[in-house]
């Protein structure tokens, strides 16, 4: 049962890492093959070669960097409206849209590769050892024993259960049901109750590929599928309805806060950088002034 945290934004270090997040295009997850890409996913190298030009039309929009993600209109995205690929360059946020991006297209292919990348992030072993430490301490399913013996059975067991509801909700269902699960930000032009019952209402709404509000039956339903087959791995104690729908809810509630994570993140992230590059910008120009003081 992998757990998400946060650390707290406060030191000069923790600003540069915020920055970082947002080097990848945040629109989607770019796992597709170069000819799946869409011309914001390619590189800004391959416009090097060619010859600058020292006028341009008012309606054309300059080339957009890759680091900074453009809108359905070519227009940059402000950084409180980005969604990173990682947050604080360690938490996985693969299957967030950024408010107003366009988002990668979806079919078998793709959701299967995001999923991939999901089931087997480094950052999922590392939550997998704490949650399996933390179970094994506290003799959760005795039946599982102790030690490095139970330390062993809770992380195998516990690899599975993350990895059946990551292929199921995210891959399989989706897939089957044409339903679009990724995490669609609503942004800071809302008010903040508004984008909290936003986040709620995501576990229980999704869109089509088309577009169109439906019913989360993929998100909810790969849920249940996976405490359904952990059944077959989990001693008979630890597979009774009580345990099983508490593992439910745990999962649900754990995707509501890592949505309001999501949800919020880009605010607070847009904060300190803006910070840390005014910080940066007095120390330039303190620097500045003091090399153009006369000598006395």
């Amino acid at each position: 049962m992998p757990i998400s945290e946060m650390t707290p934004l406060s030191s000069e270090p923790a600003a540069c890492s915020v920055a970082g997040d947002f080097d990848a295009n945040p629109s989607a997850a770019n796992f597709a093959n170069p000819a799946d890409e869409t011309p914001s996913d390619l590189p800004a190298e391959i416009d090097q070669s060619a010859p600058a030009s020292s006028t341009q039309s008012p309606a054309q929009h300059p080339p957009a960097s890759s680091n900074v993600p453009v809108d359905e209109n070519g227009n940059p995205i402000p950084l409180e409206r980005q969604q990173p690929q990682r947050i604080l360059g360690f938490m996985p946020n693969f299957r967030s849209v950024s408010s107003g991006a366009k988002p990668h297209p979806l079919g078998w292919k793709y959701n299967f590769t995001v999923a991939t990348h999901q089931a087997t992030d480094y950052s999922t072993f590392i939550f997998l050892g704490l949650t399996s430490l933390t179970a094994e301490g506290l003799n959760m399913h005795a039946a599982l024993g102790k030690g490095v013996g139970g330390f062993y059975a809770y992380s195998w067991r516990g690899f599975l259960d993350k990895s059946d509801n990551t292929y199921m909700s995210a891959w399989l269902l989706p897939s089957m049901l044409h339903e679009d699960t990724r995490f669609y930000a609503l942004g800071n032009e809302h008010s903040v109750p508004v984008r909290a019952l936003y986040v709620i209402s995501r576990q229980g709404v999704a869109k089509t590929y088309g577009g169109r509000q439906t019913p989360n039956i993929a998100g909810l339903g790969g849920k249940v599928l996976a405490q359904v087959v952990s059944r077959l791995y989990y001693p008979p104690s630890a597979t009774s309805f009580v345990v099983l729908a508490s593992k439910f809810g745990y999962s649900v509630m754990r995707d509501v806060m890592f949505s309001s994570i999501r949800e919020f993140y880009p605010d607070a992230a847009a904060h300190f950088v803006r910070k840390h590059q005014k910080k940066m910008a007095a120390k330039a120009a303190a620097h500045d002034a003091q090399q153009d003081a006369p000598l006395q």
